[in-house]
């Protein structure tokens, strides 16, 4: 009986206090979770809004160029603070068409010991058996990539989707159908609802000596980029029947331009562009043509600027580059693999996009 007496009297006092901890673990819960949130939120408005502008440059600036993200600026940002932005955040080209003249193509000897600095050992350094290309790691502050010195410039052209105003297709596709050893995305295109197929590339598109297609200009800076029948890269602002007179053979309009006949853009703030993942082409006064793809939106390379990639192009010698379209577009496929971290989703990160620089 005494058992049975202890159980009534004492459960009661037991439950009692369970419930008791019960409800202290529970207020515990609350108070961390409430503090977690008023911490991150204050946190978070000390970003967006307070004094350090840097934040708020790389948003801004990320949202607005990314042209699928826009609305995660006009969230947090009004009209005025945006512009005010964006004006403080822009690439000034120069105002240069090219000069072909500063391009005179060169075969090195291979026994050459006696380098300019490391960027050029590093290009006219040859990977054994390979006369055609080599692929160059890069990395800088806060982001990584692969720039390819392309040694024989008549085997660069442009390569489009198959359905040119229909859809887009992926850059391994594209790749395996043109018996492409390399391929890197090109311009940009019309994509109104953020997320369409690919089809329209912006501006005017030069493949073999002929215009393949011509839709409205992205405005993104810049202009012609292009290979003439003489296999020298030109950047120039002129009418797609000017660049037909000049004899490009294979180009797309986009931008903006880096540098012109070896004089930089001046870059003010981030360039205006943000931090994402990038292409740009180039060539150095040698003839040896760069294609660089940056990594961006991972956790091991946020991605890089338009200062970062003309840094890039000038320690690697470019006497021309140009931005290509980056972003979710940004590829490189060397002989069918995919060599960088593209971030469209899917299971390879591969976008449909209608233009590709490749080297057959």
């Amino acid at each position: 009986m005494k058992n049975n007496f202890d159980k009534t009297i004492l459960m009661p006092s037991i439950v009692k206090e369970l419930k008791k901890e019960k409800r202290k673990e529970k207020k515990t819960i609350i108070v961390v979770f409430l503090s977690l949130f008023i911490i991150g939120s204050s946190f978070g408005l000390f970003l967006f809004y307070g004094p350090y502008t840097g934040f708020r440059n790389f948003w801004i600036t990320s949202a607005m160029t990314s042209m699928s993200h826009q609305y995660l600026a006009t969230w947090f940002y009004n009209e005025d603070t945006i512009n005010k932005v964006l004006a403080n955040n822009k690439v000034i080209e120069i105002d240069e068409d090219t000069n072909p003249d500063l391009i005179n193509f060169k075969d090195y000897n291979n026994e050459q010991k006696i380098y300019e600095n490391e960027y050029e050992q590093q290009i006219l350094t040859k990977d054994p058996g390979n006369d055609l290309y080599k692929v160059i790691p890069v990395s800088g502050s806060g982001y990584q990539g692969y720039l390819v010195a392309i040694y024989d410039p008549s085997r660069v052209s442009i390569a489009t989707t198959a359905y040119l105003g229909t859809r887009g297709e992926a850059i391994t596709t594209v790749a395996k159908r043109e018996n492409a050893i390399i391929a890197i995305n090109a311009g940009g295109f019309y994509d109104p609802d953020w997320n369409s197929n690919g089809a329209l590339p912006h501006g005017t598109v030069i493949s073999n000596g002929e215009v393949v297609s011509d839709f409205d200009d992205a405005n993104m800076g810049g202009g012609f980029v292009g290979f003439t029948n003489d296999d020298k890269l030109v950047l120039g602002k002129m009418t797609k029947e000017e660049a037909i007179a000049m004899g490009i053979r294979d180009a797309v309009e986009f931008g903006p331009f880096l540098i012109v006949n070896g004089k930089s853009s001046f870059i003010k703030g981030n360039g205006g562009w943000g931090i994402a993942p990038r292409t740009a082409i180039g060539q150095r006064a040698d003839g040896i043509v760069l294609f660089l793809v940056i990594n961006g939106r991972i956790a091991s390379s946020l991605g890089a600027d338009m200062g970062d990639l003309t840094e890039i192009m000038e320690n690697y010698g470019a006497v021309n580059a140009a931005n290509m379209d980056g972003g979710s577009s940004s590829a490189l496929v060397i002989n069918n693999e995919i060599i960088n971290h593209p971030v469209a989703g899917g299971d390879n990160g591969l976008r449909d996009i209608p233009t590709f620089w490749i080297v057959k």
